[in-house]
């Protein structure tokens, strides 16, 4: 899932999109040869981990030196999974968030898990590397609470997340395009997997997600009413914001 921002910020998406996986497919390729003689490091989610990092280096290198694109003051957020049987590896750079909804210990309910994290510019560890990169974290006037991170003379609006692909104006102070990857041995309990963009996140709980999934009778019906939904709360609780965008895939585990 990726949200491209600026002006350039749709295309880039588009071209992330297109080239993402089959640069991770092989990147994962190398990764397993390269780790064959050593058994110790070869389990799936080492493999998946070194292949992630490295495309997500791969692809925001391509975009710095592509002629046609100009991603200087422009970009997009990435938020990925990959499901090998039992294996669920997620990466993210960006303010997307990814959802699990697994059974209640009473299996009574639904509870979701959040797997990824919003990686704002306020966060500390977020912030302490702008700091310490001579990066600007600020707040515009009329969006008090919604930080951002900007170049130290003040030349730009700044970017309210901190990681994310291309953006140059910005990698030397702080904006990284490194992902988190986590991972997690899908079981039994685990019903689905939730991604969006934050457009949804933004006026919809993890809880409100989960519980909408499960009341939709089609599943394939289930990401269109997470973004319905999210339009609807839009307008109710942010008149006066331009709505964002909003994208949402559902993944399900069992057989409906």
């Amino acid at each position: 899932m990726f949200d491209g921002h600026g002006p350039w910020g749709h295309v880039i998406a588009k071209r992330v999109n297109k080239s993402f996986p089959s640069s991770l497919l092989c990147q994962w390729q190398q990764t397993l040869a390269s780790l064959s003689s050593s058994p110790e490091c070869s389990s799936p989610f080492d493999l998946w981990k070194q292949a992630c990092l490295k495309t997500f280096s791969v692809i925001d290198l391509d975009l710095k030196i592509s002629p046609s694109i100009d991603s200087y003051c422009s970009g997009c957020t990435a938020l990925t999974a990959v499901l090998q049987g039992d294996h669920l590896v997620i990466a993210n750079a960006g303010d997307s968030r990814a959802v699990i909804a697994t059974t209640s210990d009473d299996g009574n309910s639904l509870v979701p898990v959040q797997l990824s994290v919003d990686f704002k510019p306020n966060i500390p560890e977020e912030a302490e590397r702008i700091k310490q990169s001579d990066g600007r974290l600020f707040c515009l006037d009329d969006e008090p609470g919604v930080y951002r991170v900007g170049m130290p003379n003040g030349g730009s609006l700044g970017l309210a997340v901190s990681r994310a692909f291309g953006d140059y104006c910005l990698k030397d102070f702080g904006l990284v395009s490194e992902p988190e990857v986590t991972y997690r041995k899908i079981t039994e309990k685990d019903q689905f997997l939730i991604l969006a963009t934050d457009g949804m996140w933004d006026v919809m709980t993890n809880n409100e997600a989960v519980e909408i999934v499960r009341g939709v009778k089609e599943r394939r019906k289930s990401a269109k009413r997470l973004v319905e939904r999210a339009v609807t709360l839009w307008r109710r609780k942010r008149r006066s914001i331009a709505m964002d965008d909003i994208s949402v895939l559902c993944l399900f585990f069992r057989p409906s």
